[in-house]
């Protein structure tokens, strides 16, 4: 099992899926997004996993300042989510070429079994 958490530090939900996988004593990655981002081929992963739409954040600050409810294109809105992780609806938690958006952890617990 490889696990990735893609997150931000003041994230409740990110705090959550870091403390469920210590609590099991899983081993996984924390990438913080406000840092490094997705690369383009974990987002392609995690888009064809879970969809675009629901990597998007509606609620940003992000998604209002840079008016992504008028980008239809599903091209310019995966070009403006690479370049602007303060999109992206936290925590993106990958297991290989499985993933999930927020708090699951029933989700999670059937990658353990």
């Amino acid at each position: 099992m490889n696990i990735q958490i893609f997150g931000v530090k003041k994230c409740f939900d990110t705090k959550k899926a870091e403390r469920y996988f210590k609590e099991r004593k899983i081993n996984y990655q924390f990438v913080d997004l406000t840092m490094f981002g997705l690369s383009k081929g974990e987002l392609q992963s995690v888009k064809a996993s879970i969809g675009l739409n629901n990597l998007v954040n509606n609620a940003s600050k992000d998604y209002k300042k840079l008016n992504m409810d008028r980008i239809i294109s599903e091209s310019g809105r995966e070009e403006m989510l690479f370049n602007n992780p303060g999109l992206y609806k936290t925590p993106i938690v990958r297991n290989g070429k499985k993933s999930t958006v927020g708090y699951v952890p029933a989700v999670w617990a059937s990658w353990v079994d």
